[in-house]
């Protein structure tokens, strides 16, 4: 299933970017059903937490699930809780994305990790559809009778990977990356036909940009020019991790 690549993805970067013990503690953020913690626990002895607006769909055994609604409500947890947060495939259903990454920042422990997953706006394919129905992939028009859902009808914010970087960042983490699941085949077609249409306007722009509204800063340098990458040109899902290194 492609949504086991994205959780085997967050378990390779939890496992690159920090020690683990038995003494840690993961909190996964809209758990679902729980396949990620039951991938973390077959392969950890962590102390799983979860919270999603529903516990009705839990299917890991002894699982609590703290129920809360991620677009108003604080997470239920006290500040410094968890050494871990995942949150896979969820900013996208929320309406204020970057509340819930504060929240995020305030219940991690320094010295934290926490990995977020989101549909990778800028693939070729993602492009194209923008491009010809002025909608990306997995985001189209949305019913107006449109009711909790867990599919793509309720995909109600794009989050182009470099927001998802500014709002962890003013959140207050450090040390954030970027990644990607895996590349798309179809993305991979069309990268030989505009690969390099794309890197010469993308140039043109960049030194626009610059040059008029001075938006590029050393900072957010790094992030900006992976924009037109192959990783973003041809992954499926973002990986973004970040860093809380202290208390601010």
């Amino acid at each position: 299933m492609s949504t086991y690549s994205i959780y085997h993805s967050v378990l390779k970067k939890i496992e690159q970017r920090i020690e683990l013990s038995s003494k840690k503690k993961l909190l996964d953020i809209g758990s679902g059903k729980g396949e990620l913690i039951r991938l973390v626990k077959e392969k950890w002895d962590l102390s799983t937490f979860a919270c999603d607006y529903t516990e009705k769909w839990m299917e890991v055994k002894n699982q609590k699930v703290e129920v809360v609604d991620l677009n108003t409500d604080p997470l239920p947890y006290s500040d410094n809780s968890f050494d871990i947060i995942t949150c896979t495939e969820v900013v996208e259903h929320l309406n204020n994305y970057r509340k819930l990454l504060q929240e995020m920042y305030r219940v991690l422990k320094p010295q934290g990790l926490v990995v977020i997953s989101t549909p990778n706006l800028l693939n070729l394919k993602s492009r194209l559809r923008f491009f010809s129905f002025g909608f990306w992939n997995l985001f189209g028009p949305l019913p107006f009778d449109r009711i909790q859902r867990e599919d793509t009808d309720g995909h109600i914010s794009p989050v182009h990977f470099f927001y998802l970087v500014h709002g962890l960042h003013e959140a207050g983490f450090s040390k954030i990356e970027i990644s990607v699941d895996k590349y798309q085949r179809s993305s991979m077609i069309a990268l030989f036909f505009f690969y390099l249409p794309i890197k010469f306007f993308g140039a043109i722009s960049f030194f626009k940009e610059q040059a008029k509204y001075r938006t590029i800063q050393k900072e957010n340098l790094p992030y900006v020019t992976l924009v037109n990458t192959l990783d973003l040109m041809l992954g499926r899902t973002v990986i973004a991790t970040g860093m809380k290194l202290n208390e601010r």
